[in-house]
């Protein structure tokens, strides 16, 4: 039976926070005059003006409790009614105009119970407006309910004063059994959700965080929900314990509750039609429309949700887009595109500048003996077209799979690698370096791309988008010595005469035949054990192409690195080079935090310094990655000319200017080389017959693609190749 409470008509407005929640001497405005910072002062009506609001069909429990500025025109107010204590500023006899939405300032057939409505506000046809404050020319047309509780946490996973801790929200990230589960919190960062889901077995870490978000945030009872200045709101049908900042658009929204939707006149937010938004933090210049469900969410800065897309228990990295389908359960970092109806993410982690294509489907096939696994997924993720990937799972950086029913879990540790699953030599299929032989004017304009695209205004965690980083130059080093043994395994394993190259163990024999290019080494089928779960190998194909690539990479990488640097002016002088190098040298562990990349030993500090006294706050906590990252570009040096040296296996003192000046012109030839092969992975487009097939000329076809020559991508890219090459020849 529903259980009906029935009240005094005198008492609906009033006893907002319940007595035992106020402090001794304090009435049940003393927060809400806090939050109230519009500066009107206020009076109370007179005679004349109640005979006006009177005539003019509006009613009032007690007229005392309504307050108005001087500027206040109730001429304005018509067929409307007030409970509690209602506070008015100006009104003047004008009207606003937004996307061709004109109204005209005043309150207008609506019930309004204890509000307080800040200067040349629009109010017309809202039947429950209960316990707000609203800015100046704030527009509110057409709403069914608008109200706040006493108890109210605008999305924030706090628990308020008396209330029991097992109603605290959480988000249940990477997997689908609760076991990584955060707090979902205003201001949450991708770099925080990554830590407290990542160290769950550090008790004391666990603890911390959650008592840095609990102290973020005061649990006293009897805030109001706020609209911020120029914040328009239309056609909505429920909107409860939400806060909104100013300069939001939100129209024709279904139900939001528990939110809080920041916005700002610099990266306004927006909520469209259909929408239905619960137990979420939405940040800055978000865009939200289009029939979208999201329950226990967060989304950073400058993402967006459309088309019917489902986003539950997740949390959506900045500058990302999900359209039209769903995601559940994952962590996602910044720059994630996934725009297809028939597209379906459970249980990740994805680190950032991802792509889910049509079709590709990651987990939750709920045919095993427990709940989804997790799958982990270095940056440039790339599943595509009809991909099904098994849980669990893990990928290097770049990886890009290829369209395919992916049977078992995979452990692909080489980057830039094309994975496919060749059905019928019944074998999965990597190709390491693919991007950079095939594709590298996809892999290069997309760093771009990403970074032209980060809008953030408050750059709190530096993000790296360079395709060529600390993680993805150390998976290439790492990935040599396993090309190298795949490739002696299997060169003993065909029985071929291995004369001429002496050796003690396979990996040895494989980088000699490697080093020496011996052509056996492209026919021979090479193959390894232990990335797929599964009996049958795993082969790699390319694998001399791809370790001479990895190579120039890494070479490049650190020529790149050094000339970059600003603090070394004569990066020329391999003195003053060596001088970056650590004795002994530095072990390096690089972690993607949320997009930033931090050295383990770095990051330890980081948690330790987190669990600290001097931390409290989340604003205190978040001032710990810019320390972290002030010695980044240094870091990356460091680690550049370290992967130069494992890679070459050599120590810095058997190095000398003469081996540095031929390192300096190789990455002259090899940027030249990077520049031409972004140029010619973007020209086969043009010149392949079946894509022409569709112009009846190439006039018609520069005409719907634009050409290749005025692309300004490729513009970009060789002015971006020129200047380092003259800044390397002028050395």
């Amino acid at each position: 039976m529903n259980q009906i409470k029935r009240s005094p008509i005198h008492s609906l407005g009033y006893d907002f926070i319940p007595q035992q929640f106020l402090p001794n001497g304090a009435d049940e405005y003393y927060l809400r005059n806090v939050q109230n910072r519009s500066g009107i002062a206020y009076r109370q009506l007179n005679a004349m003006e109640i005979e006006i609001l009177v005539r003019n069909r509006n009613q009032s429990d007690d007229w005392n409790k309504l307050l108005v500025s001087d500027e206040f025109n109730p001429e304005l107010v018509k067929n409307c009614k007030f409970f509690g204590l209602v506070r008015i500023g100006k009104l003047e006899a004008c009207y606003l105009e937004y996307h061709n939405l004109r109204m005209p300032v005043g309150i207008y057939n609506s019930t309004i119970i204890s509000c307080d409505l800040g200067d040349n506000i629009v109010i017309d046809n809202v039947h429950y407006l209960s316990h707000y404050i609203l800015g100046n020319e704030v527009i509110l047309v057409n709403v069914n309910e608008m109200s706040t509780t006493n108890h109210a946490k605008f999305g924030n996973g706090i628990v308020k004063d008396g209330e029991d801790p097992g109603i605290r929200i959480w988000m249940e990230l990477c997997n689908e059994n609760g076991g990584r589960k955060v707090i979902p919190f205003s201001g949450m960062l991708p770099g925080d959700a990554w830590i407290w889901s990542k160290f769950r077995t550090d008790t004391d870490l666990q603890e911390k965080l959650v008592a840095i978000t609990q102290n973020s945030f005061d649990t006293r009872r009897g805030y109001y929900g706020k609209v911020g200045d120029r914040s328009i709101i239309k056609n909505c049908l429920i909107i409860k314990d939400v806060w909104i900042g100013s300069d939001a658009y939100i129209k024709g929204a279904n139900k939001l509750k528990n939110l809080t939707i920041h916005s700002s006149p610099e990266a306004s937010s927006q909520v469209g039609e259909g929408c239905e938004l619960v137990n979420g933090i939405i940040s800055e210049g978000c865009r939200i429309f289009y029939g979208v469900k999201a329950v226990r969410f967060a989304m950073a800065s400058h993402s967006q949700l459309k088309y019917g897309a489902r986003l539950i228990n997740s949390y959506l990295g900045n500058n990302s887009t999900i359209s039209c389908c769903e995601v559940l359960n994952s962590l996602i970092f910044p720059s994630h595109e996934q725009h297809h109806n028939n597209s379906f993410l459970c249980a990740s982690l994805l680190n950032g500048q991802s792509n889910m294509a049509a079709g590709a489907t990651v987990g939750s096939n709920h045919n095993s003996r427990g709940a989804d696994g997790e799958l982990i997924a270095g940056r440039g993720f790339w599943p595509g077209l009809c991909v099904s990937v098994k849980h669990n799972s893990r990928f290097a950086t770049f990886n890009i799979v290829a369209k395919g029913d992916y049977p078992a879990e995979l452990d692909i540790p080489l980057p830039f690698s094309l994975i496919s699953h060749q059905v019928h030599l019944n074998r999965i299929q990597v190709m390491p370096a693919y991007w950079f032989l095939y594709n590298l004017y996809a892999l290069a304009r997309n760093a771009w791309k990403y970074k032209e695209r980060d809008k953030r205004i408050e750059k709190i965690q530096p993000l790296e988008f360079d395709y060529l980083a600390p993680d993805s130059v150390q998976e290439m080093v790492d990935a040599l010595p396993l090309l190298e043994l795949a490739v002696g395994k299997s060169f003993i394993h065909a029985d071929l005469d291995p004369s001429g190259y002496p050796f003690q163990h396979a990996g040895e024999l494989g980088r000699k035949l490697l080093e020496s290019k011996d052509p056996r080494v492209d026919s021979l089928l090479i193959t390894v054990e232990g990335w797929e779960n599964s009996k049958r190998p795993v082969e790699i194909i390319k694998v001399s192409a791809a370790w001479q690539v990895f190579r120039r990479m890494i070479e490049f990488y650190a020529v790149q690195c050094v000339v970059q640097y600003g603090e070394i002016e004569k990066f020329g002088d391999w003195e003053s080079v060596k001088g970056l190098l650590p004795s002994p040298a530095r072990q390096w562990n690089w972690k993607n935090v949320g997009g930033q990349l931090i050295p383990a030993e770095a990051l330890n500090e980081l948690i330790s310094k987190l669990k600290s006294d001097q931390i409290q706050t989340w604003t205190e906590a978040h001032a710990l990655y810019e320390n972290a990252n002030q010695n980044y570009n240094h870091w990356k040096c460091t680690h550049s000319l370290q992967c130069l040296l494992e890679m070459r296996n050599v120590k810095a003192s058997d190095l000398c200017q003469a081996f540095w000046d031929e390192l300096l012109n190789e990455a002259v030839n090899t940027r030249q080389w990077l520049s031409d092969q972004v140029y010619l992975s973007r020209k086969k487009d043009y010149a392949n017959p079946f894509r022409n097939m569709v112009y009846d000329s190439a006039e018609e076809r520069d005409l719907i693609l634009g050409s290749l020559e005025t692309n300004s991508f490729l513009l970009q890219e060789r002015q971006d190749c020129e200047a380092f090459i003259n800044k390397v020849k002028l050395r």
